[in-house]
């Protein structure tokens, strides 16, 4: 959500049964407080401070919108912050033991977390665009349900203004499991998005998936020192290695924020493996270590665009053994060659300040806000032998984004990338991708989404593949089916979002779909890769509302329209996504 378009993967093993285990365990601890004295309760109405009497008197009458506000050159009084619980126990329909003992269990969000969210301040002018811009970035932040900015007394040109917050439920102890494209992954968690209401990550998770599992532990503090400074941390210990990241990074938050800085580094062991038809051919081991430190700076926001330059330091070493046991590459597959890039970079980046707050596209019922103006970035890098790389060699990376309003409420976004390192022809590689999505808004309750995408490798040492199947989109194969260097993959859906609210905690949709796609080409291409696939079927979608995880439940049956004999007549696909 945000300015991002589409969801990550992040904690994508958290499953919609796990949230509801995890609100259900917690009120067991508590149910013996709920059903104990009044005082052990909330009472039905949340308590707020009240306002001085010459707010009242002046909250008597109509206040201004912000719009009207800002026209009359109003000042910012006071800025009161109202944090309130998971459940307004108000509502009847959210007063009941379940949701009074979730309330009682959680710990609200400290005042100082939101306050230091805030893009104005007390003394400075009404601005529109901050107070969008703040309410946009809070919302982006899975810790809150609902985020509202009002303005509540205004006299003698001061206007006070309170931030309203809703909070989710963010602890995680539970269970998760997922299979898509024939294969099954599952997880256990015991993590806290907001810990002790600071809006600090702590935890430890564990997986296990077809290519490894393991334990990681979690710690991330995104608003350390001034307010917009990140700290991060994760250590996994993997049952083919070990993954170690550390970050800490002030970025440019807002698009009016002036410089930017940052350093990180990570170092991850792990076992590789290549594909042909869905199977392993080859595994080999992968140590990669890697560093960046930057600094950037920006003139701000002006006529509606951000410009933003940034110069750092990246290092990046990747090398590569076999591995005892394991099936080595057989040509032309082979392990790829050692390397060592240490490179000075420049980048440039732009916005266009064009955000549209719409609902019912990616999510159900949520306020959701997509990037309509032009969005790009260019970075250059020069790796230098004289630095201690092994070649050298251009390192470059474009992308760029663009919305587009069309008739009827439909929306085309369209976004491009290519990335790669140029200079010495045998280690000479590049990456294309491009992809549009479509939607269009017949009514408010379904939605018709096409999405198109395509990739293009070039890597002369194979070391690299374009896989597709389950997991990667076309529902209806086994993961990895497909693999090549060139892939295409079309997707096709009818999207239904209901108004049901099960428990006040789930909002319930479905949907029915067509997938096309094909990856192939190239030394890497698998017999599969012969012809073109696709694929018919349909689904639930239900998205956990009230967690801090957000994620959208996929349970999906998919029938293969170009399948051979060795390929299931359906696939069954149970899998949890940050969006529709």
């Amino acid at each position: 959500m945000g300015e991002g378009r589409e969801g990550s993967r992040h904690q994508a093993g958290v499953g919609i049964i796990a949230d509801l285990a995890r609100l259900l365990a917690g009120c067991c601890a508590a149910i013996a407080c709920s059903l104990g004295p009044a005082s052990a309760q909330e009472p039905a109405a949340e308590p707020k401070a009240p306002l001085s009497a010459e707010s009242v008197a002046s909250s008597a009458g109509k206040i201004p919108s912000f719009a009207e506000l800002e026209a009359a050159g109003a000042v910012i009084g006071e800025v009161r912050i109202d944090t309130r619980n998971i459940f307004d126990l108000a509502d009847e329909k959210e007063n009941g033991i379940l949701y009074r003992a979730a309330n009682a269990i959680h710990i609200r969000t400290q005042d100082w977390v939101v306050r230091r969210q805030l893009l104005f301040k007390p003394g400075e002018r009404v601005s529109v665009r901050l107070i969008e811009e703040t309410e946009r970035l809070m919302r982006s932040n899975r810790i809150f349900y609902d985020v509202s900015i009002v303005p509540v007394a205004y006299r003698d040109g001061v206007v006070d203004i309170e931030v309203r917050t809703r909070d989710t439920w963010t602890l995680e102890p539970g269970v998760s499991a997922s299979r898509a494209g024939g294969v099954n992954k599952t997880g256990a968690s015991l993590l806290d998005t907001n810990f002790l209401g600071t809006g600090i990550l702590f935890g430890t998770s564990r997986f296990k998936d077809a290519d490894r599992n393991g334990t990681e532990y979690h710690f991330s503090a995104p608003h350390v020192l001034d307010g917009w400074t990140a700290i991060a941390y994760s250590k996994a210990q993997l049952s083919d290695g070990e993954r170690v990241t550390k970050s800490i990074v002030r970025p440019f938050y807002a698009l009016d924020t002036r410089w930017a800085a940052g350093f990180s580094t990570s170092t991850d062991t792990r076992i590789d493996s290549l594909f042909s038809n869905g199977a392993k051919v080859a595994q080999f081991r992968h140590k990669q270590e890697s560093a960046e430190a930057f600094g950037g700076w920006s003139a701000g926001l002006v006529n509606h665009w951000t410009h933003r330059y940034s110069v750092g330091m990246s290092y990046l070493k990747d090398t590569y053994n076999d591995e005892a046991g394991l099936p080595a590459p057989v040509p032309p597959l082979q392990i790829p060659p050692d390397q060592t890039l240490a490179a000075p970079f420049f980048r440039y980046e732009l916005v266009h300040d064009d955000y549209e707050k719409v609902k019912n596209r990616d999510l159900i019922e949520r306020p959701e806000y997509f990037a309509m103006g032009t969005q790009a970035s260019v970075r250059l890098g020069r790796a230098l032998t004289g630095l201690g790389s092994t070649q050298n060699l251009w390192l470059y990376s474009a992308s760029a984004s663009d919305g587009f309003r069309l008739p009827s409420n439909r929306v085309l976004l369209g976004s491009a990338s290519v990335s790669g390192q140029t200079g010495y022809t045998p280690l000479d590689r590049q990456l294309a991708s491009g992809s549009i999505r479509f939607y269009g808004h017949p009514d408010n309750r379904t939605l018709t989404f096409v999405s198109l995408s395509g990739d293009a490798l070039k890597d002369p040492n194979v070391s690299s593949q374009l896989v597709l199947g389950g997991d990667t989109g076309l529902r209806g194969y086994p993961r990895n089916y497909q693999t090549g260097d060139r892939r295409l993959l079309l997707n096709v859906e009818e999207r239904v979002y209901t108004d049901w609210y099960p428990f006040r905690l789930f909002r319930v949709g479905g949907a029915v779909f067509y997938d096309w796609g094909r990856a192939w080409s190239g030394p890497a291409e698998s017999p599969s890769s012969a012809r073109w696939l696709s694929d018919v079927g349909f689904g639930l979608r239900i998205l956990s509302a009230r967690s801090s995880f957000g994620n959208v439940l996929h349970v999906d049956f998919a029938f293969p329209l170009n399948r051979d004999p060795s390929i299931k007549s359906f696939q069954f696909l149970v899998q949890t996504k940050l969006s529709l």
